[in-house]
């Protein structure tokens, strides 16, 4: 086929990518399309966790419809995988129904496919094409970039989100901070909530504010992971965060709380810093440890010193800023860095995403 009806059937496969829930985490979002003489015989995409991969679902498909698929091409998202997980490797299946040309938008991060699922289907005779189109490929990593951070780094993807008036403000000298953006932009928020794998906040917003920390007001199969990062165990064994279950990440060790805290289900991490930040949490450690877990995507809804803490020791990804059109005066800001002395020692952002949500302003930023 040539190359622009390669590029319109891969743009199918992304489309069917984006239909992937939440639940494939922490697979990666991936579509299919089976085509032959230029028709589309079957299409799938990634299920929940343990179910089919977009691949094994193409070919349920054509086979439901009665397509033979010997000799056609798949157009897939990502490099078919190579290896037995929780379901048998996407390449055999794809070589054992006879496909005769797999075109791939980019080749798999994970260590244990890396080209090898390719490798797979060009020793069996099949024809191999990947990365033909840079911006697709683009687009296929965008729509799982948590899973290409943990796969290329050991770590999650951070995002961080904060709420603020326009000069910056979170809440008032007196504390009160709810609500300062409208509706229609905290909805918004618990849609980023629901994406997450895990959720991270610190005992200073648990001790002022007691959140839930969970998705509320929107479909959601599965809430995230909570995680509490609180150096010395202060926070309450009725805290609302704690229901349902959490991880609580200490750094100084106190065994009787402890054994309360796994008593109502809680499980505690210890990960004590080193040196200037002994008594702290090692915050870099913490997400290891996450992406050990296999926590692909991680929100941040924090207060300014660990908010600070975590964008200064290169802990952040991306912010999620929602500024109201509200000038608020004097009160809290959305992070305590270092002073600097001068402009050139500033941290650099990108605007990836700039959009008006309601009222208020939606600002997706991408440390440099």
């Amino acid at each position: 086929m040539d190359q622009q009806t390669d590029y319109r059937f891969m743009q199918m496969a992304l489309e069917l990518a984006s239909r992937a829930t939440i639940e494939t985490s922490p697979n990666p979002k991936v579509g299919c399309v089976i085509v032959r003489n230029a028709q589309v015989i079957g299409q799938g995409w990634t299920q929940p966790v343990g179910q089919a991969h977009a691949e094994v679902q193409a070919l349920r498909d054509a086979q439901s419809n009665g397509h033979d698929v010997r000799g056609a091409t798949a157009y897939v998202t990502l490099e078919p995988c190579s290896h037995f997980g929780r379901t048998p490797p996407c390449a055999n299946a794809l070589r054992e129904a006879g496909i005769a040309r797999v075109v791939a938008a980019m080749q798999d991060a994970n260590p244990q496919v890396a080209g090898r699922g390719l490798a797979i289907l060009h020793d069996a005779g099949v024809r191999v094409e990947c990365g033909n189109f840079p911006e697709l490929a683009a687009q296929a990593r965008e729509l799982n970039i948590g899973f290409f951070k943990r796969m290329e780094t050991g770590r999650p993807w951070v995002r961080m989100k904060v709420a603020a008036s326009v000069d910056g403000v979170t809440a008032l000298a007196n504390g009160q901070s709810q609500w300062i953006t409208a509706p229609t932009a905290r909805q918004d928020g618990h849609t980023w909530r629901a994406r997450a794998d895990a959720i991270l906040t610190g005992i200073g917003t648990v001790l002022a504010d007691d959140p839930a920390l969970n998705v509320r007001g929107i479909a959601t199969p599965r809430q995230p992971q909570k995680i509490i990062i609180d150096s010395t165990l202060r926070i309450a064994i009725n805290a609302k965060v704690l229901q349902g279950g959490a991880i609580v990440i200490c750094a100084v060790a106190d065994n009787e709380k402890q054994k309360q805290l796994e008593h109502a289900g809680v499980e505690v991490v210890c990960l004590p810093g080193e040196g200037a930040q002994s008594g702290r949490v090692n915050l870099p450690a913490l997400l290891q440890e996450l992406g050990r877990r296999q926590v692909n995507e991680l929100h941040v809804e924090a207060g300014a010193i660990l908010n600070g803490a975590l964008i200064s020791q290169a802990c952040v990804d991306e912010l999620l800023i929602y500024l109201a059109p509200k000038l608020l005066g004097s009160g809290a800001g959305l992070f305590a860095l270092p002073q600097l002395s001068h402009v050139d020692q500033a941290q650099k952002l990108i605007f990836h995403d700039v959009s008006q949500v309601g009222d208020d302003l939606r600002i997706l930023a991408r440390l440099a």
